[in-house]
């Protein structure tokens, strides 16, 4: 089980790279128009953000259970805490991921703009990066912050 955290953890730390790094350079080389509002490249990273979220919330329910059933239960520690901010990051992201993404595929939906919709791209790339990294990272150091 250590070695496929580890390997989970890596993927994280990767996807959280390139996710970070794509949104800053995309406009870059990417000039948007109503065609085409975004890179192609999202119709690859965007699958890989599927599998990078459902790691994180397998893996922050997972945390967050252990942190749940600690022997200190009653006070608030810094697990408690970061197991809490992970899990229900990667919900929050997952929602509005999932709800942004599907727009995509479903132009019969307009109830809100095109303008909303990047918007909420926006966040989801700014916020993504943050949880998958520091999920990341906890995964590689064996599931402990030590």
């Amino acid at each position: 089980m250590n070695t496929l955290k580890r390997i989970c953890g890596l993927f994280l730390v990767l996807m959280a790279v390139a996710v970070a790094v794509h949104t800053v350079v995309e406009p870059l080389y990417h000039v948007s128009s109503e065609g085409q509002p975004y890179s192609s490249l999202w119709n690859i990273l965007n699958p890989l953000m599927v599998l990078a979220i459902a790691l994180g919330v397998i893996f922050g329910y997972l945390r967050k259970k252990a942190a749940d059933n600690a022997e200190d239960s009653g006070t608030v520690t810094r697990e408690f805490v970061a197991a809490n901010v992970q899990f229900y990051g990667f919900l929050c992201v997952g929602i509005m991921f999932f709800w942004n993404w599907f727009i995509l595929y479903s132009p019969e939906f307009t109830a809100v703009g095109a303008e909303t919709a990047s918007l909420v791209w926006i966040l989801i790339d700014a916020t993504l990066p943050l949880l998958m990294g520091a999920m990341g990272v906890f995964l590689l150091r064996g599931g402990n912050d030590g």
